[in-house]
Protein backbone atom coordinates (compact mmCIF):
# COMPACT_ATOMS: atom_id res chain seq x y z
CA UNK A 1 0.00 0.00 0.00
CA UNK A 2 2.98 2.38 0.67
CA UNK A 3 4.98 1.69 -2.35
CA UNK A 4 1.09 2.28 -4.50
CA UNK A 5 0.73 5.90 -3.15
CA UNK A 6 4.21 7.16 -3.83
CA UNK A 7 3.95 5.87 -7.34
CA UNK A 8 0.47 7.86 -7.76
CA UNK A 9 2.71 10.74 -6.02
CA UNK A 10 5.20 10.55 -8.56
CA UNK A 11 3.20 10.01 -11.64
CA UNK A 12 1.41 13.40 -9.91
CA UNK A 13 4.14 15.33 -10.17
CA UNK A 14 5.49 13.77 -13.83
CA UNK A 15 1.64 15.05 -15.13
CA UNK A 16 2.13 18.63 -13.48
CA UNK A 17 5.97 18.90 -14.96
CA UNK A 18 4.89 17.85 -18.25
CA UNK A 19 1.78 20.19 -18.15
CA UNK A 20 3.21 23.36 -17.20
CA UNK A 21 7.06 23.03 -17.75
CA UNK A 22 7.46 22.91 -14.07
CA UNK A 23 6.72 21.86 -10.59
CA UNK A 24 5.03 24.17 -8.29
CA UNK A 25 6.21 24.01 -4.81
CA UNK A 26 3.83 23.04 -2.20
CA UNK A 27 4.14 24.18 1.70
CA UNK A 28 6.58 22.42 3.60
CA UNK A 29 4.20 22.77 6.20
CA UNK A 30 2.66 25.56 8.87
CA UNK A 31 3.71 27.53 12.13
CA UNK A 32 1.93 29.41 13.88
CA UNK A 33 2.28 33.37 15.07
CA UNK A 34 1.33 34.84 18.06
CA UNK A 35 0.42 38.60 17.87
CA UNK A 36 -0.34 41.31 20.93
CA UNK A 37 -0.41 44.71 20.39
CA UNK A 38 -0.42 46.73 23.34
CA UNK A 39 -0.52 51.02 23.68
CA UNK A 40 1.20 52.41 26.98
CA UNK A 41 1.76 48.80 28.38
CA UNK A 42 -2.32 47.89 28.56
CA UNK A 43 -3.70 45.49 25.71
CA UNK A 44 -4.58 47.38 22.84
CA UNK A 45 -6.48 46.01 19.16
CA UNK A 46 -5.27 46.22 15.92
CA UNK A 47 -3.99 44.28 12.71
CA UNK A 48 -0.97 42.49 11.64
CA UNK A 49 -0.18 42.61 8.21
CA UNK A 50 1.80 39.53 6.67
CA UNK A 51 4.30 40.45 3.60
CA UNK A 52 6.92 38.04 1.40
CA UNK A 53 8.89 39.80 -1.07
CA UNK A 54 6.93 42.95 -1.12
CA UNK A 55 3.42 41.28 -1.44
CA UNK A 56 0.55 41.18 1.41
CA UNK A 57 -0.06 37.58 1.69
CA UNK A 58 -2.34 37.56 4.86
CA UNK A 59 -3.97 40.20 7.00
CA UNK A 60 -5.54 39.37 10.46
CA UNK A 61 -6.75 41.12 13.20
CA UNK A 62 -3.31 40.45 15.62
CA UNK A 63 -4.82 39.73 19.31
CA UNK A 64 -4.07 35.94 19.28
CA UNK A 65 -2.33 33.21 17.59
CA UNK A 66 -2.96 32.30 13.63
CA UNK A 67 -1.48 29.62 11.74
CA UNK A 68 0.67 30.46 8.71
CA UNK A 69 2.97 28.55 5.90
CA UNK A 70 6.38 28.42 7.19
CA UNK A 71 8.66 30.88 5.80
CA UNK A 72 9.99 34.64 6.53
CA UNK A 73 7.81 37.34 6.54
CA UNK A 74 7.93 41.31 6.97
CA UNK A 75 5.44 42.03 9.73
CA UNK A 76 3.15 45.24 9.94
CA UNK A 77 1.32 45.58 13.05
CA UNK A 78 -1.13 48.95 13.34
CA UNK A 79 -2.52 50.11 16.03
CA UNK A 80 -6.13 51.25 15.46
CA UNK A 81 -8.32 54.15 16.35
CA UNK A 82 -5.05 56.09 16.34
CA UNK A 83 -5.28 59.30 13.55
CA UNK A 84 -1.52 59.39 12.81
CA UNK A 85 -1.89 55.43 11.56
CA UNK A 86 0.90 54.15 13.91
CA UNK A 87 2.47 51.22 12.51
CA UNK A 88 5.71 49.25 13.64
CA UNK A 89 7.69 46.74 11.52
CA UNK A 90 8.94 43.70 12.42
CA UNK A 91 11.19 40.23 10.39
CA UNK A 92 9.38 37.67 11.67
CA UNK A 93 10.49 33.42 10.82
CA UNK A 94 8.20 31.14 11.06
CA UNK A 95 9.01 27.35 11.82
CA UNK A 96 7.18 24.41 11.13
CA UNK A 97 5.28 23.37 14.48
CA UNK A 98 6.52 26.29 16.15
CA UNK A 99 5.26 29.89 17.16
CA UNK A 100 6.94 33.17 16.19
CA UNK A 101 5.93 35.68 18.55
CA UNK A 102 5.38 39.22 17.54
CA UNK A 103 4.55 42.08 20.57
CA UNK A 104 4.12 45.75 19.42
CA UNK A 105 3.90 48.30 21.94
CA UNK A 106 2.40 51.76 20.92
CA UNK A 107 3.02 54.65 23.25
CA UNK A 108 0.64 57.25 22.71
CA UNK A 109 -1.20 60.05 23.80
CA UNK A 110 -4.19 62.72 23.37
CA UNK A 111 -4.78 65.95 21.79
CA UNK A 112 -7.68 68.19 22.30
CA UNK A 113 -8.02 71.53 20.63
CA UNK A 114 -10.65 73.91 21.97
CA UNK A 115 -11.50 77.23 19.98
CA UNK A 116 -12.72 79.80 21.54
CA UNK A 117 -14.81 83.00 20.25
CA UNK A 118 -15.16 86.24 22.79
CA UNK A 119 -14.30 83.72 25.68
CA UNK A 120 -16.72 81.04 24.54
CA UNK A 121 -16.78 78.22 22.90
CA UNK A 122 -17.16 78.41 19.31
CA UNK A 123 -17.15 75.77 16.05
CA UNK A 124 -13.83 75.41 14.31
CA UNK A 125 -11.42 73.32 13.39
CA UNK A 126 -7.43 71.96 14.21
CA UNK A 127 -5.16 70.52 11.38
CA UNK A 128 -2.62 68.52 12.86
CA UNK A 129 0.54 68.07 11.30
CA UNK A 130 3.70 66.06 11.64
CA UNK A 131 7.16 66.90 9.67
CA UNK A 132 5.56 69.58 7.75
CA UNK A 133 2.43 66.68 6.22
CA UNK A 134 -0.97 67.03 7.02
CA UNK A 135 -2.18 64.04 9.63
CA UNK A 136 -5.57 65.07 9.90
CA UNK A 137 -8.26 67.60 10.86
CA UNK A 138 -10.27 68.03 14.86
CA UNK A 139 -13.54 69.58 15.27
CA UNK A 140 -13.31 72.16 18.57
CA UNK A 141 -13.32 70.21 21.15
CA UNK A 142 -12.49 66.53 19.99
CA UNK A 143 -9.54 64.59 20.96
CA UNK A 144 -7.14 62.76 18.82
CA UNK A 145 -5.20 59.70 20.01
CA UNK A 146 -1.85 60.49 18.64
CA UNK A 147 1.81 58.13 18.68
CA UNK A 148 4.28 60.36 21.01
CA UNK A 149 6.22 63.03 19.57
CA UNK A 150 6.10 66.63 18.51
CA UNK A 151 3.30 67.75 16.25
CA UNK A 152 2.04 71.04 14.57
CA UNK A 153 -1.42 72.52 15.23
CA UNK A 154 -3.06 75.00 13.29
CA UNK A 155 -6.47 76.26 15.15
CA UNK A 156 -8.86 78.09 12.74
CA UNK A 157 -11.72 79.86 13.10
CA UNK A 158 -13.74 81.63 10.22
CA UNK A 159 -10.86 83.14 8.31
CA UNK A 160 -8.17 83.51 11.27
CA UNK A 161 -5.58 80.98 12.06
CA UNK A 162 -3.57 80.40 15.19
CA UNK A 163 -0.14 78.23 15.00
CA UNK A 164 1.14 75.51 17.62
CA UNK A 165 4.21 74.82 17.02
CA UNK A 166 6.11 72.02 18.85
CA UNK A 167 3.25 70.73 20.41
CA UNK A 168 4.94 67.93 22.52
CA UNK A 169 2.54 63.84 23.11
CA UNK A 170 3.76 62.15 25.97
CA UNK A 171 2.69 58.43 26.64
CA UNK A 172 -0.12 58.15 28.50
CA UNK A 173 -0.95 62.04 28.39
CA UNK A 174 -3.46 64.73 27.39
CA UNK A 175 -2.61 67.65 25.84
CA UNK A 176 -4.96 70.44 25.65
CA UNK A 177 -4.42 73.53 23.44
CA UNK A 178 -6.56 76.82 23.62
CA UNK A 179 -7.45 78.71 20.61
CA UNK A 180 -8.34 81.95 21.63
CA UNK A 181 -10.24 84.52 18.74
CA UNK A 182 -11.46 88.02 18.82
Amino acid sequence: MQRSRRFVFSLGIVALTMAHGSVIAEPEGTGRVDCRILENGESASGTISLRKDGSEVRKESCNGVITVEIGTYSAVVSLDGVLNGAEQKHSLTVRKGSTARVVADFPTGFLEVHILSEGKKAAGMAIIRKDNGQIGTLGSGVSAHLSVGSYQVVARYRSQEKQFDNVIIEAAKKVVLNATFD
